[in-house]
């Protein structure tokens, strides 16, 4: 399939749903894409609109059906759902059914008490703009972005719930909430007839937290099977640390060098040290480091998808190749829990 920033149609790749496996979403009737597209970083006005849409449609040509967005994700706020929904407009209006669109609210996008937290007024409010912003009259996934202590989890819950009783989003689901809170969450949900969903959590080799707890029955892992829920996994990559892109030193232009979300002091020698073992592995498999580690977050039956960006569509071809390659072995597995030390690079 060809198209540039000059083609009038797009037509969709007839065999797209022949790439990417699908997954069922905990207990749910809905199936994801073991790959979901995030327009978190490199979709605001900052980048050319011409590549945003390119990869866009690259995606969707290659089976990636859900399309991850927020009220938040920029720059500015708001941007990137605009950008999603002028795609939706010239390209992939015809396709609306085939498509899951997810976004969030509750991470504060302005100074106002009503553009942050977790009140049925900010929440419900949000929604009605991401709506507007992406020219559609519904979302397949609403979110809760992030735990409000400030407001009652009742109040949360019920307009999560609301938004689907309206008929603006077809499930809800969480993000960033320990297990405990999304246990209480899901049983809130449940006897309000919207069953949760979905958790969207961070989650890498790096990174270790919903697989932990104070007991193995605590972990938001564990909370996933016995409430009944699917977990989508974000960062699997630690923001790039799980490259071979950082092990000699910090290119010019790199992540490190200008995001508020990895800083350069991170990348020390002890970091090196354990991703150089890590990639020394992923090159024993004949595959890359980034396509080892989105391999082992989807090892775990509680994770429906994970979630990725790309700057390139070659950098997305790559991603999603990792399903490709054999599984794991306990004996790599084990490598793997050698080096990837929770919490390197991460600043935890």
């Amino acid at each position: 399939m060809s198209y540039g920033p000059f083609d009038l149609t797009y037509a969709a790749a007839q065999d797209r749903y022949e790439k990417v496996p699908y997954r069922r979403t905990g207990e749910s009737g809905l199936d994801l894409p073991a790959f979901s597209f995030g327009l978190w970083q490199k979709f605001g006005t900052d980048y050319p609109f011409a590549t945003q849409r390119e990869i866009i449609l690259h995606a969707f040509d290659l089976g990636i059906t859900h399309f991850d967005n927020a009220d938040r994700y920029g720059p500015p706020h708001r941007a990137a759902q605009r950008t999603f929904g002028a795609v939706l407009a010239k390209d992939l209006a015809p396709y609306r059914d085939e498509l899951i669109l997810s976004t969030k609210a509750g991470n504060p996008i302005g100074p106002s008490p009503y553009l942050k937290g977790g009140s049925r007024k900010s929440i419900l409010t949000s929604l009605d703009h991401s709506l507007r912003d992406l020219g559609t009259d519904y979302v397949d996934i609403f979110y809760h972005h992030s735990p409000d202590p400030g407001t009652p989890l009742e109040e949360t819950v019920g307009a999560l719930a609301s938004a689907v009783q309206q008929g603006k989003a077809l499930y809800v689901g969480i993000s960033n909430y320990d297990a405990g809170r999304t246990h209480e969450i899901a049983d809130l949900l449940r006897a309000a007839g919207v069953p949760l969903l979905i958790h969207q959590a961070r989650y890498s080799i790096y990174d270790r937290r919903p697989e932990r707890g104070a007991e193995e029955t605590d972990s938001l892992l564990a909370t996933a099977r016995s409430d009944g829920f699917g977990v989508i996994v974000y960062s699997p990559l630690a923001q790039g640390l799980l490259t071979d892109k950082y092990l000699e030193t910090i290119p010019a232009g790199a992540r490190a060098q200008n995001s508020t979300f990895l800083s350069p002091e991170v990348i020390d020698d002890t970091y090196r040290a354990r991703t150089a073992a890590l990639n020394k592995l992923a090159e024993s498999r004949g595959q890359s480091l980034a396509q080892l580690a989105l391999q082992w977050v989807l090892r775990r039956p509680e994770v429906t998808s994970a979630l990725i960006g790309a700057s390139s569509t070659a950098q997305l071809d790559h991603n999603i190749a990792a399903v490709s390659f054999p599984d794991l072995t306990d004996e790599e597995l084990a490598v793997i829990d050698e080096h990837g030390v929770h919490g390197t690079g991460l600043n935890l």
